[in-house]
């Protein structure tokens, strides 16, 4: 047996008998302000809340593959990833919440799923306490926009799938954007909950895309012979209809303090491609916006997923915002 999978079946064992790994900690930690990215509970009257959960900003090493609580340096580079994306999600009319969670490092990525699947619960079983305490304690009942990019975006799919298997919790559901992970057929057939947006103003629903070259065929997020499900963010369609870069409102390219260090209108067009299901990006060049990442390879646009398509989501969220809440006034 090798030492990964010896990790791995430690780890599951753990995980059964309700331990952590990386120190038992109080079942209530998010009762703390201190475990919280973003907690605002100080806006008066607000609409709706945004319960986001932050990408990969943990590499890891030999020995690390889950994300300590204690490490503030981490901490301070996921807090700026989240302030990379607020502004698509959050306004004056809404509630941010962003719990700090013991993420996976980009090392674990680099596993097999199986060996994976261990340190993923880790962080998953962080991410669903912190969702169910604001649920308990800062909710009230009132409509929820679940977002998150990248390993993000995995986090709330689980938690779609474990969480909102509730009735009244999905009844809450605005829309989730699940944007830069794989959500299949066995997904949808065997979590009835999960419902994939078919418009650009239907609620309840999932918005996920993954974005790349014409010609890549195999990549993290969809496996070489796997299909995923997604709509266009520049359309709205889930079919193939080739949408010009005409439509796209605003890239957005944001730093760690969410300022647009550049905008650029009408930057590329994209098409979903029937057999992957992948956002195939049209008019921009690997060379021009490299992977970034040793686990993609040229061509992946997994880190510009939500920037290329910035302001089309910002106006989107708007708008399924204001589709549910006319739908809830009647």
């Amino acid at each position: 047996m090798t030492g990964k999978r010896i990790r791995s079946v430690l780890l599951i064992l753990c995980l059964c008998i309700g331990l952590n790994l990386t120190g038992c900690q109080d079942s209530c930690i998010y009762a703390k302000e201190e475990n919280w990215a973003y907690l605002e509970t100080d806006v008066s009257n607000p609409e709706a809340d945004i319960f986001f959960i932050c990408p990969s900003v943990f590499s890891g090493d030999e020995n690390s593959y889950n994300m300590s609580l204690e490490d503030a340096e981490t901490k301070e580079s996921f807090v700026g990833a989240i302030n990379m994306e607020k502004d698509i999600y959050d306004d004056e009319d809404t509630r941010f919440f962003a719990p700090f969670y013991q993420q996976i490092g980009l090392n674990v990525y680099e596993m097999t799923p199986q060996e994976r699947e261990p340190y993923l619960e880790i962080a998953y079983q962080d991410v669903k306490e912190a969702f169910v305490y604001y649920l308990d304690h800062y909710n009230q009942n009132r409509p929820i926009v679940l977002a998150g990019f990248s390993q993000g975006a995995d986090m709330c799919i689980r938690l779609l799938k474990d969480v909102f298997d509730d009735h009244s919790v999905q009844e809450l559901l605005i829309a989730c954007y699940a944007i830069g992970w794989q959500i299949t057929e066995e997904d949808l057939k065997n979590y009835p909950q999960l419902k994939m947006a078919q418009n650009e103003t239907d609620t309840g629903v999932i918005i996920s895309f993954n974005s790349e070259a014409e010609e890549i065929e195999d990549s993290l997020m969809i496996p070489e012979g796997s299909r995923s499900y997604a709509i266009n963010p520049l359309n709205w369609k889930t079919d193939s209809t080739f949408a010009d870069r005409s439509l796209n409102q605003g890239a957005c390219f944001t730093d760690y303090d969410g300022q647009i260090n550049q905008e650029i209108p009408a930057l590329t067009g994209a098409y979903i491609d029937e057999e992957r299901g992948a956002l195939k990006v049209t008019d921009v060049t690997a060379k021009e916006y490299p992977a970034g990442l040793s686990i993609f390879e040229e061509g992946i646009y997994h880190l510009y997923d939500y920037q290329f398509f910035y302001r089309n989501l910002q106006e989107n969220v708007d708008k399924r915002m204001d589709a549910y809440l006319d739908q809830s006034a009647l």
